[in-house]
């Protein structure tokens, strides 16, 4: 067992990669004790000269890493002052972003809101045909995408796509994930985990400097400014203290009476079903 697992987070090392799969049971929520564990790794990964790939991939069936914790939040948000600079969320996921290791996200089951902007942090991402679902939620309960999703898809997907994306507020199967450039490539479910492998471990057969720098060079040319990455997050944080926001969450948190409900396996058509008094 490996010094860096942790209750959210276990890692398996082969030659030059690093295994990681999640388990914050029961849906994967971005929650504290996630949060937490991934800072922990992030901080292992940035010392760390032997690792040169990094794969995450989820323990859970249904979800591979879900939305932020809304119902941990909705409650204190209302009567809190939104707090300035970037979200620590937000500053985790540059983080991710500029680790010296090649990232990747092998995905099945849902990913959506911040978990869906922690796969955008990632360099690549390989998705399950039968079993991945994406979606950013955050426009259909009053918000924003607030931790790089406004930033991270119109650079992938193109302006008109990333606005529709994010503001249908809907989920969208890994077809149609490919067909945008929201994902390098969906595969049949009984191929990804070895096409990852075989991937991961090419690349971290390769001499280290030349991953490097080749990550370094690319990230230069392609991640958002900070300035835009803290202004998106100001806004999140200001929204998240609007009655209006706690009132569309405790909606939906009427509509489940399990925490992996009905709600949760389709939250994009959950979203418009809200009644005309919480719109």
């Amino acid at each position: 067992m490996n010094a860096e697992n942790t209750s959210t987070l276990r890692r398996t090392d082969q030659d030059g990669v690093a295994f990681i799969e999640i388990n914050n049971p029961p849906t994967n929520l971005v929650d504290r004790k996630l949060v937490v564990d991934l800072m922990a790794l992030v901080e292992a990964l940035s010392n760390d000269d032997k690792t040169r790939v990094v794969v995450f991939r989820s323990a859970l069936t249904d979800f591979f890493v879900n939305h932020f914790d809304m119902a941990g939040q909705v409650n204190k948000s209302t009567d809190s002052t939104p707090r300035t600079g970037l979200s620590p969320l937000a500053q985790l996921y540059i983080r991710i972003s500029q680790l010296p290791q090649v990232t990747i996200g092998e995905i099945r089951g849902r990913v959506r809101g911040a978990g869906g902007e922690f796969a955008l942090a990632l360099d690549m991402r390989f998705a399950s045909l039968e079993r991945a679902i994406f979606g950013q939620p955050e426009v259909g309960s009053g918000l924003l995408p607030g931790a790089g999703g406004t930033q991270w898809l119109p650079a992938l997907l193109g302006r008109a796509r990333a606005l529709e994306v994010i503001l249908s507020s809907d989920d969208y199967d890994a077809a149609q994930a490919e067909k945008y450039g929201w994902i390098n490539r969906a595969l049949p479910d009984a191929e990804l985990s070895g096409y990852v492998d075989r991937l991961a471990l090419r690349i971290a057969g390769f001499p280290q400097a030349g991953i490097r720098n080749a990550k370094e060079m690319v990230n230069l040319a392609t991640l958002p400014a900070e300035s835009l990455l803290t202004d998106e997050s100001q806004r999140f944080q200001v929204l998240m203290v609007q009655p209006v926001v706690a009132e569309r969450v405790k909606w939906l948190l009427t509509q489940d009476a399990e925490t992996h409900g009905d709600v949760e396996l389709n939250l994009g058509a959950a979203l418009g079903r809200f009644p005309p008094a919480t719109r």
